[in-house]
This record gives C-alpha cells, structure tokens and sequence, in this order.
C-alpha cells in the first residue's frame, strides 16, 4: 500500500511540472536559450 501511494504523489508531481513547464511555453517563457545573451545573466557574451 505505501508504494502505491508513493507512486501516486510521484506521479502528481510529474504532472504538475509537466503541466507548469507547458503553461510557461504557452506564455513565451523558456528554460532554454532564446538567443538574447543581453537579457541573461547566465551567458558569458552579456558581459
């Protein structure tokens, strides 16, 4: 019983950030490089 119910919370979790990882796509926002090294704080070129 207490591995399917981990199973389950695993399994809400992955939905919930799959779903949050599409509502951010839908919006323009991106994890990913868009190409605008001005913008990112994370990218060597923006120096």
């Amino acid at each position: 019983m207490g591995t399917i119910l981990v199973l389950l919370i695993l399994a809400a979790v992955v939905a919930l950030s799959i779903r949050s990882m599409i509502r951010d796509k839908k919006k323009g926002k991106s994890l990913s490089c868009g190409g605008n090294c001005a913008e990112c704080g994370h990218c060597p070129h923006s120096l």
